[in-house]
């Protein structure tokens, strides 16, 4: 058997308020709020996703017994810092950026319960 297809499509993001989480990422991020279902009273899953992402992240409630804010180093790339660092500043969100390093520039956040983003816009070397 071969591996030819396997994608990351869901990560699950621990946090303590989910209703605070979901604010953050759909009010203020502004992703897409897809699935908001409680399907037992222990158990919430709400999934949202970065606009043009194929991936999406989960939050809610009995989903995962992680620690909320021990998501370190969860990356999306976009293709503008610039405009990702006036975005997130013009919604209230406190970024560190832009940061110019070889491999792309990178603006990074934390959401209310700590857990950590970083943004990449790719940098392509020049041809020479």
């Amino acid at each position: 058997m071969t591996i030819s297809d396997w994608r990351i499509e869901l990560i699950i993001v621990p946090v303590t308020d989910v209703d605070r989480a979901k604010e953050f990422y759909v009010d203020r991020l502004g992703w897409n709020a897809d699935h908001d279902h409680r399907v037992s009273p222990t158990l919430r899953f709400v999934q949202v996703t970065p606009p043009g992402s194929a991936c999406s992240i989960s939050f809610g409630e009995g989903l995962t017994d992680m620690e909320p804010g021990t998501m370190k180093g969860l990356q999306i790339v976009i293709p503008d810092a610039d405009a990702a660092l006036e975005h997130l500043t013009a919604n209230g969100i406190e970024a560190e950026g832009v940061a110019d390093l070889a491999w792309g520039r990178f603006v990074t956040f934390t959401d209310p319960d700590g857990n950590g983003w970083s943004l990449q816009q790719l940098v392509r070397p020049e041809a020479g």
